[in-house]
């Protein structure tokens, strides 16, 4: 579950033809942006971030730059779209972000 943390100071306006990368989360749409994802929440946009360490188990599948899979910064790593969700490499394992 991500938490609520509202992006503050952002006039821009997300949607369709904004021109960052949509990327399919769950039950709704992140929007990359400056390194973090943005989701737009009533009339408002929260930064879209998991609360603790998700491992992502039984998950054999490793990504990386040929893998099919959409690549998305974010801060100091690279999530990779799957599913539904992103998977983040962490310490040998995958993580759900």
């Amino acid at each position: 579950m991500a938490a609520h943390k509202e992006h503050t100071a952002h006039a821009h306006q997300h949607g369709k033809d904004c021109g960052h990368l949509a990327v399919r989360h769950g039950d709704h749409t992140d929007f990359a942006h400056d390194g973090h994802l943005h989701r737009v929440h009533g009339d408002h946009v929260d930064e879209c971030e998991p609360q603790g360490h998700l491992v992502h188990e039984g998950h054999a599948h490793q990504h990386g730059k040929d893998c099919g899979h959409v690549a998305v910064a974010h801060g100091d790593h690279t999530d990779f779209v799957h599913d539904g969700h992103r998977h983040a490499a962490h310490a040998g394992h995958w993580d759900d972000h």
